[in-house]
């Protein structure tokens, strides 16, 4: 069953409509009217040493994080066409940390999920099962991010 809409999310589509028809009468550009956004985090974690990721929805890179010890969180606006409910997500990149035995180890990060209705909501890039999973997620509302488990087709590398 769908929550209802919220007041404020109400008046924000209502003001994107109106944007949209204002720059149809003027001669703006109408794509530049029709996005909504969300943002992701992602930090680093304490044994963490650095890390790369890129975040795909749509299959289109929308966003890439760089941490390491100089940046240790980054937090990305990433852009969706108005209107859309569901988005594919991708999230690709290697991590390295510290393993038990105090000797780097880097891990391959590849995963992909679904996210409903993402538009102003807040995300977090996750790693789990000992930094080979990695997934976004709502702290606030887990129905908006589902993670499917196993590797995304869109961060196999090219085989040369």
């Amino acid at each position: 069953m769908r929550s209802p809409v919220s007041p404020e999310s109400a008046y924000k589509t209502a003001m994107r409509k109106i944007v949209f028809l204002l720059a149809g009468l003027f001669g703006a550009h109408p794509a530049l009217a029709l996005a909504e956004s969300f943002t992701v985090t992602d930090d680093r974690a304490p044994i963490e040493i650095s890390e790369v990721s890129r975040l795909y929805i749509d299959g289109t890179l929308a966003a890439t994080f760089r941490l390491d010890d100089k940046t240790p969180s980054l937090t990305k606006t990433i852009e969706i066409p108005l209107g859309r409910i569901n988005h594919h997500y991708a999230l690709c990149g290697q991590i390295t940390v510290i393993n038990p035995e105090g000797r780097a180890e880097t891990h391959q990060v590849s995963s992909e999920g679904t996210l409903n209705r993402p538009e102003g909501h807040h995300l977090l890039a996750l790693g789990d099962e000992g930094f080979t999973d990695f997934f976004l997620r709502d702290p606030n509302d887990p129905e908006i991010a589902k993670h499917h488990p196993g590797h995304a087709e869109i961060c196999a590398s090219p085989v040369s």
